[in-house]
């Protein structure tokens, strides 16, 4: 498998589909569409949507049909959607006062803050627009269509990504317990893992999937989601600002409890492949089906390289 080839034709899918969707939404003001379209294409590995598009087509395979991927592009972009706008409120003065995103200057530093603010809830909110104006033509796939909206929903929501974000400015307290490693994985699991696994499920319940699939592309994604923001945390420590887009060493400056402020580089290096190695393992069960993403899940490793 050409594995880089491959997700790079994912994501020029994405990237093609997000085109078309800002010429179809406009009806707002040119200062507001600028600043969403800024944050929204200004790059990215677009790694949630080409989760939910991989899982969706995988599973449609393995039903032994053929993967309708144009029918459920849009709520790939939607994915795409939540998570710009979380990174463009997450980059506030308030939040985590970044000045560089993707390799270009922070929506706020841009736009001001206040139109920061409205560009993020614009895109959160068209996201929904979205999904619910591109639901299938076909009825009967609107059930599988309504739960992956569900998921996709909570993942992002209280419960997932913004409880995490909650949890992540509370641990920059100076009275937070920094041997607390319940709250490090509480963090880890809803800022980060509860995204990534929610585009995973939606993408099976979007082709009707089983249980099976379902809980083999969750589990996949909990061990992928923990690898990853584990990275992340390393990259912030000895990343190149080139590499990263933005510059390193923003955890350490504001006090933030990472993997590698708990444990040290070394036993999160190590931390981190193993949920590597369990992701692997849990795609062996679908067999060749499963090589995009234990590559992909490689390729985490390959970063810390």
């Amino acid at each position: 498998m050409d594995f880089e080839s491959i997700y790079r034709q994912k994501v020029q899918t994405v990237n093609h589909a997000l085109e078309q969707l800002l010429k179809e939404y406009q009806d707002c003001p040119p200062i507001l569409h600028k600043a969403m379209k800024y944050s929204l294409m200004a790059g990215g590995k677009r790694l949630r949507p080409v989760l939910f598009l991989e899982a969706y087509e995988l599973t449609r395979r393995s039903q032994h049909k053929e993967p309708e991927t144009a029918v459920v592009q849009p709520m790939a972009c939607a994915v795409e959607m939540i998570h710009t706008y979380s990174l463009i409120h997450d980059d506030l003065p308030a939040m985590d006062n970044d000045d560089y995103r993707r390799g270009k200057p922070t929506n706020h530093k841009v736009f001001g803050e206040a139109m920061a603010i409205l560009a993020g809830d614009g895109l959160l909110n068209l996201a929904g627009e979205v999904m619910l104006d591109h639901m299938p033509k076909d009825k009967t796939k609107t059930p599988g269509y309504l739960k992956a909206m569900s998921v996709l929903a909570h993942s992002a929501g209280i419960s997932g990504m913004i409880g995490g974000q909650v949890a992540d400015m509370q641990s920059e307290n100076p009275d937070c317990d920094r041997t607390d490693h319940t709250l490090l994985d509480y963090i880890h699991t809803h800022k980060t893992e509860a995204l990534i696994t929610g585009s995973l499920k939606a993408g099976v319940l979007a082709a009707d999937g089983d249980a099976f699939m379902a809980n083999t592309v969750v589990s996949y994604g909990k061990a992928y989601g923990m690898a990853f923001q584990i990275t992340d945390d390393i990259l912030d420590v000895t990343g190149d600002p080139a590499i990263l887009g933005k510059l390193p060493g923003s955890d350490e400056k504001r006090g933030k409890l990472t993997y590698p402020a708990r444990f040290g580089l070394e036993p999160s290096r190590k931390m981190a492949k193993q949920y590597v190695d369990q992701a692997v393992s849990t795609m062996n069960g679908l067999g060749s089906e499963g090589e995009f993403l234990r590559q992909l899940a490689l390729s985490v490793w390959n970063r810390n390289q």
